[in-house]
């Protein structure tokens, strides 16, 4: 009951089928899982939110189950798409699925008190031949019922094949197997999973099960204004620090509105009601502070990349803030300037001739404007001298960094 107070405080429950059973179920240890599509080689931060739901439960005493989804992963989930994915290799799928497993485990422990089980649904469908599915499974499902799904009429008007028609009986036969096999009594997953959940159900229900099961999703995140959550101009936002940097990590949440701020550390930490209303009260009265913000920045940052992660991140931030770049340690150079504008520069090169050759400038009167003007830093530093030649002499770690105006940055790589 208290777990599902906190949910609902923290705006975390979207749907749930018998709302009195479920509460009655969870008042005991109570089996649970949620399913990881392994369609890239890492999770993107639209993962942690049902990561952080079965991390909530499982601190509050249940068994989690995550599922990694290796046959579902084979096929593709039409829910909230409007076209089909592309299909991967097994071999890639296998991949995915490995690399997933890793981060998975990162953030639900597989060991120590009440740990976790990963599983994949692979281990149960190789075997299985489609004569065998089709007979057992497929004749639990009337096409009208499929039909009424949202995640397939969704698709009819431009299209579905019979492949992602086919994902709702895999991920129904999913439920169905970890109920029998492990007692999993609840599957919680994205408000977009509700249709593939509930025909889980009614599988159950048909194989003529008597102990009760449940579905719960977790709202899909959004952002005030419309756009699209965990996206920036570079892409997704991974949790694999190789694809997103700490400091890259820490900068999207640091810059999120004053409208969602409050929002998203109800959805992501860990906080408690009384710090999260006291954040809630600081963005009322004075927002310029971005308190909020730069809780939710550190406390994400640690969470996914460790105490180390969000040091480089702060290390990073502070350098760009005071334009003391010299700061920076050796191993913060390449998560500092990733995304940067780069230019290859071989031997020496006068300074106005380098601001042009990089397009830094348009023009050799613009580039002199700017250097007299003192517009020009070079590593931090300001360069007002027109008969400047950089040169290798002028690196910090293995780059010259030239900052044009207050924020514009750009990487000169010396080959």
């Amino acid at each position: 009951m208290e777990l599902l107070k906190d949910l609902e405080f923290r705006g975390l429950v979207n749907q749930m089928t018998d709302e009195s059973g479920l509460k009655e179920q969870l008042n005991k240890p109570t089996t649970l899982y949620t399913g990881f599509d392994p369609t890239a080689d890492s999770l993107h931060i639209g993962h942690l939110l049902p990561i952080l739901t079965l991390k909530r439960f499982q601190e509050a005493g249940h068994h989690v189950i995550a599922l990694v989804g290796g046959a579902t992963g084979m096929i593709g989930d039409p829910s909230g798409r409007s076209d089909e994915r592309s299909l991967n290799t097994l071999d890639t799928v296998k991949q995915f699925s490995d690399r997933i497993k890793d981060q998975l485990s990162r953030f639900l422990p597989l060991e120590g008190e009440n740990p976790i089980s990963i599983r994949n649904n692979y281990e149960w469908t190789e075997e299985l031949s489609i004569i065998d599915f089709l007979r057992d499974i497929g004749k639990h499902f009337p096409i009208s019922y499929m039909l009424a799904k949202d995640s397939v009429d969704s698709r009819l008007e431009n299209g579905i094949s019979y492949t992602e028609f086919s994902y709702m009986l895999l991920q129904s036969f999913d439920f169905l197997k970890l109920y029998e096999n492990e007692n999993c009594r609840l599957q919680v997953g994205g408000s977009d999973q509700w249709g593939n959940i509930t025909a889980g159900l009614e599988l159950i229900r048909r194989f003529g099960h008597s102990e009760k099961a449940f579905g719960l999703t977790v709202p899909l995140v959004t952002k005030s204004d419309g756009q699209k959550f965990g996206k920036t101009a570079g892409g997704a936002v991974w949790l694999d620090a190789d694809k997103t940097t700490p400091y890259e990590f820490y900068q999207f949440w640091i810059n999120v509105d004053d409208a969602d701020v409050i929002k998203f550390i109800k959805y992501f930490t860990f906080l408690s009601h009384d710090d999260i209303l006291a954040l809630e009260s600081e963005v009322a009265s004075a927002p310029e502070k971005r308190v909020a913000q730069r809780r939710l920045a550190e406390e994400m940052t640690k969470l996914v990349h460790g105490e180390a992660g969000l040091d480089q991140a702060l290390r990073i931030t502070a350098a760009f803030f005071s334009g003391d770049l010299k700061t920076l340690k050796p191993e913060d150079m390449d998560a500092a300037f990733k995304g940067m504008p780069q230019f290859e520069l071989d031997g020496e090169r006068n300074i106005v001739d380098l601001l042009v050759e990089a397009k830094i400038a348009p023009s050799k009167r613009q580039a002199r404007e700017d250097v007299q003007n003192g517009a020009i830093y070079l590593n931090g530093e300001r360069e007002q001298a027109l008969d400047k030649t950089v040169t290798r002499a002028d690196t910090l770690g293995e780059f010259t960094v030239i900052r044009r105006g207050k924020k514009k940055y750009f990487v000169i790589r010396h080959v």
